[in-house]
């Protein structure tokens, strides 16, 4: 129709639109498009399997609209039986689709919302999981803290492994201190780093949460219960900063990072590149936002906790050994997301990785080894016996002390054997255990600790005799005679 618009030639119109003349003299007589001389249809191909049923099943879905098409569909079958086959179900489910889409009740509507310059930071936690890091060569099964402002969408990241109120504090406060400047509101989904249970269907704000979001100068907001559409904005940021991580892992060509704080480094430095993106809309936020103007909290929390005749401490429900030296004292707990520090005296006595959940227990051997050697039937039945395997082999090691001994001697010889590693080295023990086995020898205390003591004598490395080269301070003497420089030395 162009082609005959700008020259009335119905050939050669017809020929540079593609299609044939009388095609052509078809759409040209009849003014319309192609799409427009498709006729409507309102005629079936087949008969409606389902149409004496239908009236039935539609009933049921005005009473129950949550009803799901399969379920219709099994009942049906099972009261009409030899009516219906198993190979309709996908005719059944589209036309349950086509009367809830034309009968149905109505659906919740989302409204896209216009963000404020500097009204709020999202919040979140994601699994980093996915992305296969591993740190010294062991996986990290780790959480990132999110932080995200939706105007500009700038971004902060840090790493952590649980949802507390710590892990919190740390990433809220890396994003602040890193813009210099506070929002107005700081919104995060219902964890328990942020809030409880009010026992009502509600939640409400934890205390120390407030007490973080009155010293940083923001208001505390949070969505509805089950609404996590409402954090919108940081939940899609999620996923676009998993997909850049992972981009940059590619291009790095290496998963592996030689610590949690050298990871979370490069995290950062990925995080800024894309930050630089988003300076122009960051700017207007900024403009608006209030300066910073408080110090930064400590991100530890500080418990008070007394040593039981256990040698154990109890923090956060989870239970930590601790030398047996400090029994019945009083000790402070510095906790932090990823470990803590057991002081007594303003001295540290133990530094251990955090366990996450709660109900759980790390014993170190090296705390109690020295009186279950005095003590060794109290082996048998201890609460924590498993954690007394440091290595596999330690555990195959006694597997074969009890095929051989009977079980109290077995259990004080794998005891004497702990106490042989807590006082040595437990790398050194565990070789000799390896060996032992090998070779079919039975892992006894005296075999062990011949083969200890004997990697343990000292070696005296053979040295060559030290030949001194003068000829260099001859060039840079250059032309002064050597008898000279030799009398001007002395």
């Amino acid at each position: 129709m162009d082609e005959m618009r700008e020259h009335g030639k119905q050939g050669l119109a017809a020929l540079r639109a593609g299609m044939h003349r009388n095609t052509a003299r078809k759409y040209l007589r009849s003014g319309k498009l192609p799409s427009e001389s498709i006729p409507e249809r309102t005629w079936r191909t087949r008969e409606d399997p389902f149409a004496e049923d239908w009236p039935d099943v539609a009933e049921k879905l005005e009473e129950a609209p949550g009803l799901e098409a399969k379920a219709l569909f099994e009942d049906l079958m099972g009261r009409r039986p030899g009516c219906y086959h198993p190979g309709q179900l996908r005719t059944f489910q589209r036309r349950v689709k086509q009367w809830r889409a034309q009968w149905g009740p109505d659906k919740e509507v989302f409204f896209p919302q216009a963000h404020r310059p500097g009204e709020a930071m999202q919040t979140d936690f994601t699994s980093g999981k996915r992305l296969g890091v591993t740190i010294a060569g062991e996986p990290l099964d780790h959480l990132l803290c999110h932080s995200v402002l939706p105007f500009s969408n700038w971004e902060s990241v840090t790493v952590s492994v649980s949802e507390s109120l710590l892990a919190l504090r740390r990433g809220v406060q890396t994003a602040l201190f890193s813009l210099g400047r506070v929002p107005k509101n700081h919104q995060t989904d219902h964890s328990t780093a942020a809030t409880h249970d009010l026992r009502t269907g509600k939640r409400g704000f934890n205390d120390d949460y407030v007490d973080l979001m009155n010293h940083l100068g923001m208001k505390p907001r949070t969505i509805g219960i089950g609404q996590c559409h409402q954090n919108g904005d940081v939940e899609a940021a999620n996923g676009a900063l998993k997909r850049c991580l992972e981009q940059h892992l590619l291009l790095r060509g290496d998963r592996d990072f030689e610590s949690v704080a050298a990871y979370e480094e490069w995290i950062q430095k990925v995080v800024a590149g894309s930050n630089r993106l988003r300076s122009k809309r960051l700017e207007e936020e900024l403009a608006v936002m209030k300066p910073l103007m408080v110090k930064r909290l400590p991100e530890v929390e500080r418990i008070r906790a007394r040593v039981t005749s256990n040698s154990t401490i109890r923090v956060k429900n989870n239970t930590y050994s601790v030398p047996s030296r400090l029994k019945g004292e009083q000790v402070e707990v510095r906790l932090r997301d990823r470990d803590l520090a057991v002081y007594y005296g303003g001295r540290c006595q133990l530094r251990a990785e955090r366990l996450r959940g709660e109900g759980k227990h790390r014993i170190n051997y090296r705390h109690i080894i020295r009186s279950l050697v005095r003590k060794p039937w109290a082996f048998a039945r201890y609460r924590y016996r498993e954690e007394l395997f440091p290595q596999q082999v330690f555990r195959r090691a006694y597997d074969r002390l009890c095929e051989a001994l009977d079980e109290r001697r077995a259990d004080l010889e794998y005891l004497r054997l702990l106490h042989l590693a807590a006082e040595t080295m437990e790398s050194e023990v565990a070789i000799a255990l390896e060996l032992l086995l090998a070779d079919g020898t039975l892992p006894g205390i005296d075999a062990v600790r011949t083969l200890v003591e004997g990697s343990r004598e000292p070696q005296v490395p053979q040295m060559k005799p030290l030949t001194v080269d003068l000829t260099a301070y001859d060039r840079l003497l250059g032309s002064t005679p050597r008898v000279a420089a030799q009398g001007g030395a002395r």
